[in-house]
């Protein structure tokens, strides 16, 4: 399929999030189970929720678009859910809290993907006059932020010193 125009850009990009966002609810919540610092468990816990609710929205503005929010599979996502499966859930770990600041590294970096993603899509609603559209993507590009902020607190305040 050739992508003419900015719109069938914005609704791929849509059901590429979607697709992240599935595949991240589901490694998040793996890696909740490997946490072993109740805080960083709970967390994940919380960004699971995030993520399905971000789901949710997403899946309603590609329907209202005309469009499947099955319709597209990201790569990008997959090779990050693989990383972390090898690098937080197979990896052999001497110690809990090393494990739990990668289980931290992980994580970061499939928000960081989802940030990214958000931020895209944000601008081109606002470029395609969708502000309903960019008020819901806006809250979530919001979520992932303050979600990757506390994140940082709790490696920056607890779990890095632990993984000393």
């Amino acid at each position: 399929m050739s992508m003419n125009s900015l719109k069938e850009v914005y609704v791929d990009q849509l059901q590429d999030i979607y697709s992240a966002n599935k595949q991240a609810a589901e490694m998040t919540d793996a890696l909740a189970d490997a946490a072993t610092h109740e805080d960083l468990r709970s967390l994940l816990q919380k960004g699971v929720e995030g993520i399905r609710d971000g789901m949710e929205q997403v899946a309603a503005l590609v329907r209202r678009h005309d469009a499947d929010p099955n319709g597209e599979h990201c790569k990008g996502m997959e090779g990050l859910v693989k990383e972390a499966k090898a690098h937080a859930i197979e990896e052999d770990f001497g110690d809990d809290d090393a494990r739990d600041a990668m289980i931290i590294t992980q994580y970061q970096r499939m928000v960081h993907y989802a940030i990214a993603g958000y931020g895209c899509l944000a601008a081109f609603a606002g470029r395609l006059d969708l502000p309903e559209d960019k008020a819901v993507l806006q809250t979530c590009l919001d979520a992932c932020y303050s979600g990757d902020r506390q994140m940082t607190e709790l490696a920056s305040s607890e779990i890095n010193k632990a993984a000393v």
